[in-house]
């Protein structure tokens, strides 16, 4: 049999215990509990404006800025500096009004979208909530430079700059 001190201890400290967590913001009582309470990762929900489309893994890079491309609030470049200081893209965001999915597969509405999803070397596929995942055009080496691409566009640009001065 339980004593009368037994009895009316446990119930003033539940009591009080009650009252301080009515007292608390949800997030003071979060890190109160002890696992915490860890937030949706970026893009995990499915309730946001862009389709977030991973190329490289976060852990390469050190900071990260991001770039509007094209018109503003549509497409963005998601860009990461790495140890060595060198800047490359670690994910693009794609605006929902520009993309939709299929079979789970993210397709352009957009040319300029188009453009982004074309020059990935596959085919964003669907991860999670709005994450997907593709990779991203190989580096090429410099002793493999220049590349036919860079040798035509090369050419090209001679050309239009000898009709500009043939012009004037």
């Amino acid at each position: 049999m339980a004593s009368l001190r037994q009895l009316f201890f446990p119930r003033r400290n539940i009591r009080k215990a009650q009252e301080t967590w009515r007292r608390m913001s949800p997030r003071a009582r979060a890190l109160a509990q002890p696992e915490g309470r860890t937030r949706a990762k970026p893009g995990t929900t499915g309730r946001g404006h862009y389709y977030r489309v991973v190329v490289r893994p976060k852990s390469e890079f050190t900071m990260f800025r991001i770039q509007d491309v094209g018109r503003k609030g549509h497409s963005q470049r998601l860009a990461g500096k790495r140890r060595s200081g060198s800047w490359d893209t670690q994910a693009w965001l794609i605006s929902k009004e520009d993309a939709h999915v299929e079979n789970g597969k993210l397709k352009g509405d957009s040319p300029s979208t188009r453009k982004i999803l074309d020059n990935l070397s596959s085919t964003p596929t669907h991860v999670k909530g709005d994450v997907f995942r593709a990779k991203d055009k190989r580096n090429v080496p410099e002793r493999e430079k220049p590349t036919p691409a860079q040798k035509r566009a090369r050419s090209r640009n001679i050309q239009k700059a000898q009709r500009v001065k043939r012009v004037k």
